[in-house]
């Protein structure tokens, strides 16, 4: 185990605490970072989650002084186009890898083309949309097509049955006006402005569930390394009435920490006229965010990449192997290839 400490930014967040009590249980120390004054008393976090420190995004003397003596930096305070680029400057300067929770196309696309150059230089990772929305489903993508390089299409469900959304995440919707992109002929571009509804055959529990296409930042990073014609993503219509609804309370906290909210993220993909299916399942899309990007952070730990640079998850991590390795938070199920004309999506 590296013996220097994990900073996480965004600390005091919903996320940033799943992702402190993640790497706490898992042995790693760690420097919780706050852009603003604590809401709580410091003492009472120091207490729970060791070292507290704070800094502005807009201070870099600030966040240099906080990421000292720290071997990586994952970051959890969105708005991801507010905060990544300052973030990602500081992580390079000082010489650490950078990971973040992104579900913002722009923030994910502009991650990965600012600074890819600069971090194979300095022979760190930067690593955008390592989440539930974002890298989950470019893992699973990958999973799917098998590495492929003739890729007919790629399509991705979400189905939550219910989504109480973090005060981060109102405020990151408020932030992004920007059309959503799809990629369509091999090329990205904005999703129609009109567009149906359409039918998507869940797994159980959920089952035949309308949907609309939501494309957010797995579509970037899928395009960024698997040369697919068409890639879109869709979510079942009932979280996005309670994203709509200003009554919607924030998320509630169970007895273990997570909410009873449960999710299915369900991948098709067609791969040289051959059908696969591959589905993850599990409780709570912002609790099981910490132990994606935990686990991603300990593995670039443990075996550091040859080359640095600017990466999509599945660019960097052997797919499957990776996503075996959430087993005790994801339900993974597997379909073999058929044929394609039997893909109902």
């Amino acid at each position: 185990m590296n013996p220097k400490p994990i900073a996480v930014y965004g600390a005091t967040g919903h996320t940033g605490k799943f992702v402190l009590r993640e790497l706490g249980r898992r042995g790693y120390p760690t420097v919780a970072i706050g852009r603003n004054k604590a809401p709580l008393p410091i003492d009472a976090l120091r207490a729970e989650h060791g070292e507290w420190r704070q800094a502005a995004c807009d201070d870099p003397d600030a966040l240099d002084e906080a990421l000292r003596g720290t071997c990586a930096l994952i970051n959890c305070a969105g708005p991801f186009l507010d905060t990544a680029p300052a973030l990602v400057e500081a992580a390079l300067r000082a010489g650490i890898h950078y990971l973040d929770i992104t579900a913002e196309q722009r923030s994910v696309r502009q991650t990965l083309a600012t600074y890819h150059e600069e971090a194979q230089q300095r022979g760190t990772v930067v690593l955008p949309g390592m989440a539930f929305y974002g890298g989950l489903a470019d893992l699973l993508a990958a999973d799917a097509t098998g590495g492929s390089c003739a890729v007919e299409r790629i399509d991705i469900g979400v189905a939550l049955d219910y989504w109480h959304p973090t005060n981060g995440t109102r405020k990151t919707g408020q932030r992004n006006a920007a059309r959503r992109l799809i990629v369509s002929d091999g090329r990205l571009c904005p999703i129609p402005q009109r567009q149906a509804q359409r039918e998507w055959p869940f797994p159980e529990p959920f089952g035949m569930q309308a949907v609309l296409a939501v494309p957010l930042s797995e579509v970037i990073l899928i395009h960024s390394h698997i040369a697919a014609c068409e890639v879109c993503s869709y979510m079942n219509l009932a979280p996005l009435r309670d994203l709509e609804d200003p009554r919607t309370p924030p998320p509630a906290i169970g007895f273990s920490g997570s909410s009873a909210q449960r999710f299915v993220m369900d991948v098709h993909a067609v791969t040289n006229g051959r059908s696969a299916r591959i589905c993850a399942a599990g409780q709570d899309i912002y609790a099981v965010t910490a132990p994606i990007v935990v686990l991603a952070c300990i593995r670039l730990l443990a075996q550091p990449p040859t080359t640095g640079g600017a990466y999509a998850p599945a660019a960097l991590f052997d797919a499957k192997g990776f996503l075996d390795g959430l087993a005790p938070y994801l339900h993974i199920t597997r379909a073999y290839p058929r044929a394609a004309a039997e893909h109902t999506i």
